[in-house]
Order: structure tokens, then sequence, then C-alpha cells
């Protein structure tokens, strides 16, 4: 419906819902300073005290009951499994991580549920509008992260929600979420490099921020860290006279035969870093009616539902494409990873090779259940078509700038052909979300600086052709070259890789290719980056 302009001329601008006009409010809040920016370090971490004061959420924030989770990788993995059990353990549960995929409000989780719209739009106004109203010259609007962690102290308050379980933006000290003065427990999951440019170019500089969420006498578990990084964590604490333990995986033998809710060998630390805090949690908050909690050979049924139906999208998550057909569902699926450091990408290439062995098995816990005879139809077909088609493996890759390709890129290779996995190609995208706009409903610009990915295609044909002499035996991917006859639609063509100008492009490049290679398989692995990840989901589940 078009916009009356006042004059009784309806303009061609289309109206806004109330929820996009919520988003362009948000996007203002985006700043152009690059997160790199030397000037930044702290950036007046006073002055969320000071939002806080205007929000009137002191003394709301000083009576939550706090899990504070900081790390590399692995802290929102942690907080989910963390929400899991607790819910299931009867508390009522708010749950704040980052970023998000396809919606904002996935970053606020009320009782394991994404707060809806009418909620969240109610308590977004209520802070923009105080904020917008006492803003000063020297107090100005909080930066788009810092509104965010605002607004989830809000949501966690009005809703009296019994436990708030914090996820870490970015480091930890200077993290808008540190302003949490007495948290119930603390947790640090796995440190590695990452945002290096921002938390300094040491493990042991890196643990230090991290560490910034430590407070005096407030208990901290944390996982097997590198010496390095465990020096530095264990003298802050000392400092701090914080009890700091260790805590190992979690033993898959209590899980009663289950598996964790998240994919990925790797889960097993986060589960038993979420379990040592859950224990901490309910101890310390005075809960002790839930059973065997110091027994170690035995985790209570609550515990082990919570972990086993934990869920986080775009960690280990696949996703067969709608669009190739419901008589075809397994020849085109996505294996989605938000993998970007070089250790998480190592684990997303081990949990990809594994998964693509158990194939047929991912897909049909995706095939609908309304006619069960269809869908028993469905899955003796898709045998006998898994028995006749070759797969192939394509890796769909964007990261941030910051980040390091030579260090990326040779990691997720080597993982995946130590366990007898090439990709047939890769496809090298920019991201769809700008970053400047908040909301599905913005579009990419109509020149886009393809720079980047043409730097990423040249390292990825380097590794090729210095892996050319490897085993060929131990590929998995098709033989013969793929067949698709539009070759107009990648920008830079390479032997093993291709540049795509959108994501939609690759997209209909990899549906096209479905289409044309009715023998094949395709099993796209898309990683690198969150927001591909979130992008992709977007497109795939239309």
């Amino acid at each position: 419906m078009a916009e009356d302009d006042g004059n009784g001329n309806g303009s061609s601008k289309p109206k806004q819902t109330p929820y996009e006009e919520a988003m362009d409010a948000l996007s203002s809040l985006i700043t152009k300073r690059s997160r790199a920016d030397k000037t930044n370090k702290g950036d007046r971490f006073d002055l969320l005290f000071d939002y806080v004061k205007m929000l009137d959420l002191e003394e709301p924030i000083s009576q939550m009951k706090i899990i504070h989770v900081a790390g590399t990788k692995g802290k929102g993995s942690t907080c989910t499994f963390a929400e899991s059990i607790l819910r299931n353990c009867g508390f009522h549960t708010g749950l704040f991580t980052s970023p998000h995929l396809i919606d904002v409000r996935e970053r606020f989780r009320l009782d394991g549920v994404d707060i809806c719209e009418e909620k969240f739009l109610a308590y977004f106004w209520w802070c923009f509008e105080r904020l917008k109203k006492k803003a000063t010259d020297d107090i100005p609007m909080p930066t788009y992260f810092r509104f965010l962690a605002l607004l989830a102290f809000k949501i966690f308050a009005e809703e009296q929600v019994d436990v708030a379980i914090l996820e870490v933006g970015l480091g930890g000290k200077f993290d808008a979420t540190n302003v949490v003065q007495a948290p119930v427990v603390c947790g640090v999951a796995s440190l590695g490099y990452d945002h290096m440019e921002i938390l300094g170019n040491t493990l042991g500089q890196i643990a230090g921020e991290k560490a910034g969420i430590f407070k005096h006498g407030i208990p901290a578990f944390t996982v097997p860290q590198p010496d390095e990084a465990m020096r530095v964590l264990e003298d802050k604490a000392y400092r701090l006279d914080v009890p700091l333990q260790v805590v190992q995986p979690l033993d898959a033998n209590l899980l009663n035969g289950l598996r964790l809710g998240l994919e990925g060998v790797h889960q097993y630390l986060n589960a038993g870093l979420a379990v040592a805090l859950c224990c901490s949690w309910l101890q310390r908050t005075g809960h002790v009616g839930i059973t065997h909690l110091e027994n170690t050979n035995s985790l209570p049924e609550q515990f082990i539902k919570g972990l086993a139906t934990a869920n986080l999208q775009g960690r280990a998550q696949i996703v067969p494409d709608k669009c190739i057909g419901i008589n075809s569902p397994g020849d085109l699926v996505f294996y989605l990873d938000g993998a970007h450091s070089p250790e998480s990408m190592e684990m997303c290439a081990r949990w990809f090779s594994l998964s693509i062995k158990e194939d047929g098995q991912q897909v049909f816990s995706y095939l609908p259940h309304e006619n069960l005879n269809s869908s028993i139809e469905l899955v003796n077909r898709h045998l006998e078509d898994s028995a006749r088609k070759k797969s192939t493996q394509i890796l769909l890759f964007n990261c941030m700038s910051v980040r390091d390709p030579h260090v990326l890129l040779p990691r997720l290779m080597e993982t995946c052909a130590s366990h007898g996995v090439r990709f047939r190609k890769a496809l090298f995208v920019p991201n769809t979300s700008l970053y400047y706009k908040v909301g599905s409903h913005s579009l990419p610009p109509n020149e886009v600086d393809l720079s980047w990915q043409f730097a990423l295609q040249r390292v990825w044909e380097n590794l090729m052709q210095t892996n050319k002499g490897g085993d060929e035996k131990t590929t998995d991917g098709v033989g013969e070259d793929l067949k698709n006859d539009d070759t107009e639609m990648c920008v830079k063509s390479g032997e093993t890789s291709a540049v795509f100008s959108s994501l939609p492009l690759a997209i209909k490049w990899l549906r096209d290719s479905v289409q044309q290679n009715q023998s094949v398989r395709f099993q796209v692995l898309v990683t690198g980056s969150l927001h591909l990840v979130g992008d992709v989901l977007r497109l795939v589940k239309k």
C-alpha cells in the first residue's frame, strides 16, 4: 500500500511495518567505525553505567541471578546448554546471545523461545526513546551492541526471569554485558586466536581480556586451556580471590544413550562446562532439591533432557534445500556452521566430514510426517537413489577481512582431507546482510566490492595446487567436471573455485547444477561467517 504524502497523492514508498521502523532506529546506532579501530579500546566503558542509570536498571541488574560466560569459541553453545538445563529444571529463563542469524529477536530468548514481536517492540521503544530523550554530547546514544545488551537487561528485569544467562559479545573486560557486578557464577569457554585486532596478539593477552568478567569472590569455571592462557586465568582468579575450577568434557555415558542437542565432538567440552555452571548456580541460589547433584557417576534427569534438547541455529546445522523438491530431498543439502577461528574451523571440518557419511539418515529427520506411508515411501526411494548417486562436496565460504584465510582455509582443507573428503568446488560470496543495516528487508547495494572474495579465491587455488599430489583415491567427490551451462552467473571462475557477486546467484548456481547433474548429490558446507550462515538460512528456509 502506498503512503499518502499529505497532498492526496500516493507516494511510491511502501508503508513500513512497526517492526521495520524499529529496525531502522536500531540501524542508526551502528557506528561506521571499524571494530578494529585502535581508538575504540574500551570505548568509554564507563558510559554503560550512565545508560544503566538512565534506564533505572541498577537495582534490577543487582538482583538478577546471572550466569556470565566469555570465551573465544563455544561460549554460545555453553550458554544454550545451560539455559536448556535450567529450563528443564523448572526455572523461568532468559538467554542473551549474539549474533543473530535471521532476526534480531533471536538474541533474546525467554524460556527457550525468541521474544515475541509485540513484547520486543514495547521494550525496544521504551529503552530507545528514554535514552534518546536523555542523551547529551557527553553521553551520546549507545552503540548498536551496547543498546542490545541494555535491552536484554530491561527484558529480563520486566519478565522477572529466575536466571539470566549472558553470552559476552566480544572480549570480556570492556564488553557491554560486563556492567554486571555480582553474577552468581562465571564461565570461560575455550580460548584461541580471534579478534586479535582488538584483544591482543598473544593467548595471554586474549585470556586477560576474557578474565575481565571475573568478580571478587565469585566462583568461575573454565575448560582445559593452553598453558599460556591458563596461567593468566589463574593469576587473575588469584588476585580477585575467585575459586577457579577446570572442568573436563562431559562423559557421553552420562546421557543414558541420548545424544547432545548440538552436534560435534567438541560440544562435550561445552556441555561439561554448562553442567558445572548450572550445578554451581543451583547450589549458590539455594536450590538443592535437584537430585544426584553431587553424584559424579550420574546426571539428574532434567540435566540429561536439557542437554539432549538444546538447539542453536547455525552451529552444526543440517538443512536440505526445500526448492529442490520433496521427491529428492537429499540432492542439495546445506551443512551450516558459523566457525570463524582456526580451532573452530578444524572442529567444523571434522563434524562435516563425519556427518556426510550419515547423509541419508540426516535427511530423513527433515521429511514431512503428516502422511506416514508416503514418508516411508520417500525414505525407501531415497535409499535407492543414495545407492546409485555419487556425492560431491562444495564449499560456500566468506569471512571477515580481519580474519586470516591463510590460516582458516588450510585448517579446513587439511582436516577434511584427513577424513577422505575433498571439495569439488569452492564458492566465494559477499554477505547479503548490509553491515550498516539491520533487518531482513534491507537489500545489498548494486555495486559490490569483490576484492576480498578474489583474495580468498587466490588463497584457495594456491592451496589446491599445492595439495594436488595427494591421494586422489580418498576423494569422495565426483570424478568428472560438474555440468552447469550457465557460466555467466559467476564473476570469476577458477579451476576449482568461483566468485559470485551475490549469495542468491551462488544458490541459483547450486540449484541449477543439481538439475543438470541428476546422478549427483550436492553436500554444501557453509562456513567462515555466522552472517553468511544466517544469509543462507534466510534464503533456503523461505
